[in-house]
C-alpha cells in the first residue's frame, strides 16, 4: 500500500471567506484550529441569567410533511429529479441542463464560483495529479448574494453527534409566510442559546454560513433562544408543517419546552427583515460578480455524461483537437489560464439555456431514488480523505447539524500539504455541502499519456461507496438500459442501485461525483474515518 501522510497532518483551517461581525455572546462557541469537529456544546457552569419566565406550555406536535421519498421514475410536480426536492421556480425543470466544465487547477481558481447550485458535481482526473470538475445544473441558476447573517461568529466546523441532537436551521423567510420555501437561503452568524426547563443557561451556539445549528443533549426538557440583530424580527410561528416551519415565538426569540427523548430536527427559526432594513445595510458591500467558473477545456469523459443528460449543453473553454471531435458542445468561453480560466456570465449562462430549451423539450432526467430514511447496512463515516496527488488533497467531514457532508480543499502548496480549508461558493461565501457523496470506481483508458478516457458509456456499470448521513454503503452504479431507454432511445443520468439490483436511496439534496481508477482503493484507517486514494492507470502521467 501506498505510504501516507499521517493523520496529525490533516488540521482544516478556518478560511470561510464571508463577512462576520464579532460575537455578541460570552462564552460563545469557538472553532479551534487543529481540532476537526465540534460537538455543539459548551462546557460550562449553568448560568442563571436575567429573563423572562421560562416557556410554560410544552412544544404542541404538528403534522410533519408527507414527502419522505420520490423516484427513481415518478417525482411529485415541482420536484427536481436530480435532487429529491421541490424547486423554487417549476418552469425551469423544462429547460434541459447545463453542464459546465469548471476548473481546479491552477490553485487560484479556488473557491469556484457556482458549485453549491449545481444538483451533480462529477470530480475526475486530468492526469498529471490534477482534477476538474463538471457541474450539472438543472432546475435553478446561480445567482450572486450577500447573506443576511447575525451578530456572532459564524460556525465554521462541523458538529459531531454524541448524545441526543436539537437544532435545525435559521433561515430568511423572504415571503415573510412562515414556512421554508425552496430557494431560501439560511442565516450565519445567529447566537442561539439552550436553556433547561428552570432558566439555566446550559449551552451556547451560533449558526454556520448555511444556517445550521445544533445542541448534545441528555434526555430532559429544554427551550431554545434565537438572539437577533436590530432591524430583524421573526416569521409567524408554527404556521405549517413541523419539519417546514418557524418555533421562535415571535416577541422573545424562544420556543415552547421540548422534552427530549430522542433527537429533535426540526427546531428552525424564521427571520424577516423590517420595512426599512436591507440585507446590505452596513455592510458596504456590492454583491458578487454574477459569474461561473472558473471555466477549462472539454475532456473525453463529457461525451458519456453529456449523453446522459438529454439535450443537455455542455459549455467549456475549448479542448485538444482529438477530444474536440468527440463531445458534443454548444457553447465555449475564451480559453486562459489566467486566474484559473475565463468566467461565464450568468446572464449568458441563462440566454444560452433558454435558447437550447427553445429547440429540445423531450428529456427525462429521473433515475434514481431519494429518501430522508437512513438506510439500515452503513458503516460511520464521519470524514472522508481524497487522496488524489501529494499536493491534491481534499477532505469531507460530516455535519449531523445540517446531514451533509463539508468539503474541504488544500491549497496544492508544498509547504502545507495536506493542509485543508473550507471550500466555499463565491458568489455567496457558504460553505460547500452536499448531502451524498459518492466514490464511483470505473475503468480508465489511457488514450496518451495527458488523454484518458473514463468508460461510462452505456451499458456499463461497477463498484460505488454511497457517503449519507455519516454513513458508507457499497453500493454499484449504472449506464444500462432500463424500459424507459429500450423505449424511447433516449438516455437517462447514472443509476445508483444496492448490491441486489434495488435502487440505492440518496439523500435529498445535492450529490458529488468521485471518478475512480479500478486500481484506486477506499480503506478505514481509524473508526468511522475513510480514505480514498486514487492510483493512476499505467501510461498516465
Amino acid at each position: 500500500m501506498p505510504q501516507f501522510l499521517t493523520m496529525k497532518t490533516y488540521h482544516p483551517i478556518n478560511a470561510i471567506l464571508i463577512i462576520i461581525l464579532a460575537s455578541c455572546i460570552p462564552n460563545a462557541v469557538q472553532t479551534t484550529k487543529g481540532q476537526p469537529q465540534g460537538t455543539g456544546e459548551v462546557d460550562t457552569k449553568a448560568i442563571e441569567t436575567s429573563m423572562p419566565p421560562a416557556p410554560s406550555n410544552p412544544a404542541t406536535p404538528q403534522a410533519m410533511s408527507q414527502q419522505t421519498a420520490s423516484g427513481p421514475d415518478n417525482f411529485p410536480d415541482g420536484y427536481n429529479p436530480l435532487t429529491g426536492q421541490p424547486v423554487a421556480d417549476p418552469s425551469l425543470l423544462d429547460i434541459p441542463a447545463l453542464l459546465v466544465s469548471i476548473s481546479h487547477f491552477p490553485p487560484i481558481a479556488r473557491p469556484q464560483a457556482g458549485l453549491s447550485f449545481a444538483p451533480f458535481v462529477y470530480e475526475f482526473t486530468i492526469t498529471q495529479g490534477s482534477t476538474r470538475h463538471l457541474a450539472a445544473f438543472y432546475g435553478e441558476f446561480p445567482e450572486p448574494e450577500i447573506p443576511l447573517h447575525g451578530d456572532c461568529t459564524i460556525r465554521d466546523m462541523p458538529i459531531i453527534q454524541t448524545k441526543h441532537l436539537v437544532g435545525n436551521r435559521v433561515w430568511h423567510d423572504e415571503n415573510k409566510n412562515g414556512t421554508q420555501d425552496p430557494g431560501e437561503g439560511g442565516v450565519g452568524g445567529i447566537c442561539v442559546n439552550l436553556y433547561d426547563s428552570y432558566k439555566n443557561l446550559l449551552q451556547q451556539s451560533t449558526t454556520d454560513s448555511n444556517g445550521y445549528y445544533a445542541f448534545n443533549v441528555e434526555a430532559a426538557s429544554y427551550f431554545v433562544e434565537f438572539v437577533i440583530p436590530k432591524g430583524i424580527g421573526f416569521t409567524t410561528k408554527d404556521a405549517g408543517y413541523e419539519d417546514q416551519d418557524s418555533d421562535a415565538d415571535q416577541s422573545s426569540g424562544r420556543t415552547d419546552t421540548l422534552k427530549i427523548t430522542a433527537s429533535l430536527h426540526h427546531v428552525d427559526a424564521g427571520l424577516i427583515l423590517s420595512s426599512n432594513t436591507s440585507q446590505a445595510d452596513n455592510l458596504s458591500l456590492s454583491l458578487p460578480p454574477a459569474v461561473v467558473g472558473p471555466i477549462r477545456s472539454g475532456r473525453l469523459l463529457y461525451d458519456h455524461i453529456g449523453k446522459y443528460f438529454q439535450w443537455s449543453c455542455l459549455i467549456y473553454a475549448s479542448a485538444d483537437p482529438d477530444v474536440l471531435a468527440q463531445i458534443p458542445g454548444c457553447a465555449t468561453v475564451p480559453h486562459t489560464a489566467k486566474n484559473g480560466g475565463a468566467m461565464l456570465e450568468i446572464e449568458r449562462m441563462i440566454r444560452i439555456a433558454n435558447q437550447n430549451a427553445q429547440k429540445h423539450s423531450n428529456f427525462n432526467y429521473a433515475s434514481n431514488l431519494y429518501s430522508n430514511e437512513v438506510p439500515l447496512d452503513g458503516q460511520p463515516a464521519i470524514e472522508l480523505f481524497e487522496y488524489w496527488a501529494f499536493l491534491n488533497q481534499s477532505k469531507w467531514s460530516y455535519d449531523a447539524a445540517s446531514g451533509s457532508y463539508w468539503r474541504y480543499v488544500d491549497e496544492s502548496n508544498p509547504e502545507i500539504p495536506g493542509v485543508f480549508f473550507n471550500a466555499i461558493d463565491r458568489l455567496n461565501g457558504r460553505q460547500l455541502q452536499f448531502e451524498n457523496v459518492i466514490l464511483l470506481i470505473a475503468e480508465h483508458e489511457v488514450v496518451t499519456p495527458t488523454m484518458v478516457d473514463m468508460n461510462l458509456e452505456l451499458g456499463e456499470g461497477g463498484k460505488a461507496f454511497l457517503f449519507r448521513d455519516g454513513q458508507v454503503y457499497d453500493i454499484r452504479w449504472s449506464t444500462r438500459a432500463g424500459e424507459y431507454e429500450k423505449t424511447t432511445g433516449l438516455r437517462k443520468p447514472i443509476r445508483f442501485l444496492n448490491k441486489d439490483k434495488s435502487p440505492a436511496a440518496l439523500k435529498p439534496g445535492n450529490t458529488w461525483v468521485i471518478v475512480f481508477s479500478i486500481p484506486s482503493y477506499l480503506e478505514e484507517i481509524t473508526d468511522g474515518i475513510w480514505r480514498a486514494r486514487f492510483i493512476a492507470p499505467e501510461g498516465m502521467d
